[in-house]
């Protein structure tokens, strides 16, 4: 039994006193008011009408019931109208989920300008460092940045690209030397994050394949941690080019290796969420603004 609506059959019949009026302004047939109201003095093992052929009228539970009844159903419709209004608005909080890489580089940016005509929309930040710990699922919006993005039943959209690139500071290269080819990394420091779970980087060129096995000076869950270590001169390390642009541009960082291509260098910025029918008003402005800016 459907208690509600038969609730609101009820109250309908009660405000009548009539079963066929009550199933025009319903919009149900007769059949359908004399089930749901039988279902109803079932389920509370109660009479609440009399009716008769020529009849209708409530009894005293059934007075009391309509009481109850119409204040149930008054707070429904208060509670659907709200949350109808706040789906068509785009207003309240948006709950998402965010590589600490893109939450270092583009995010906040994003958010300013976002906030800028939006700004009755706030956010519930996860800032997550690597796939295995957050279930996109479980927000309305997530920003991975993966070499190869995972399975997913979610709508998954291309914010942009970037690259990994072999970095060191200039003090390190200063105190160990520059090294040259691939294999001389195994003579170096070097620096890993979890994200890439990987013991060897890959390279190619006109000559073949070089795998390097690597026994990391330093293994950190935060690639932030794993950036300001090799700006310090702890090692080297394998980075991508969005977290580095101005230690690059300024010099504080060097490319290696350049000569040579990086196997699984390149991570896509993807959108996930899920399909749009039942999305708030707020995630679809965010989705497309997202979109648009890219």
């Amino acid at each position: 039994m459907n208690q509600f609506e038969s609730m609101r059959i009820f109250a309908k019949v009660a405000e009548c006193l009539n079963f066929s009026d009550a199933a025009r302004q319903l919009g149900i047939s007769n059949s359908a008011v004399t089930r749901g109201l039988s279902a109803l003095e079932k389920h509370l093992d109660l009479r609440l009408i009399n009716r008769t052929t020529r009849h209708v009228s409530l009894t005293a539970a059934g007075e009391r019931y309509f009481e109850a009844c119409t204040d149930v159903i008054v707070q429904i419709q208060r509670m659907e109208e709200r949350v109808r209004g706040e789906s068509q608005s785009a207003a309240g909080r948006l709950k998402m989920a965010v590589s600490a890489l893109y939450a270092a580089t583009d995010l906040p940016r994003l958010l300013a300008e976002f906030r800028q005509t939006h700004p009755l929309i706030s956010f519930d930040l996860t800032i997550y460092e690597t796939p295995a710990q957050v279930a996109p699922e479980d927000f309305e919006i997530c920003v991975m940045t993966e070499r190869k993005l995972r399975d997913s039943s979610l709508i998954c959209r291309n914010l942009g690209q970037t690259c990994d690139m072999v970095v060191a500071s200039p003090d390190y290269l200063e105190r160990r030397g520059v090294p040259r080819i691939p294999n001389e990394l195994g003579n170096h420091d070097i620096l890993l994050d979890s994200e890439s779970l990987m013991r060897y980087w890959t390279f190619s060129d006109s000559h073949g394949v070089h795998r390097v096995s690597l026994v990391p000076t330093l293994s950190a869950q935060n690639i932030m941690a794993v950036a300001r270590s090799t700006v310090a001169g702890l090692g080297i390390a394998r980075l991508p080019r969005m977290l580095i642009e101005a230690e690059l541009a300024d010099g504080r960082l060097i490319p290696l290796l350049q000569s040579f291509d990086l196997e699984g260098k390149e991570r896509t910025i993807s959108l996930l969420y899920a399909g749009q029918r039942y999305a708030t008003q707020t995630v679809r402005s965010f989705i497309d603004f997202a979109m648009q800016r890219r």
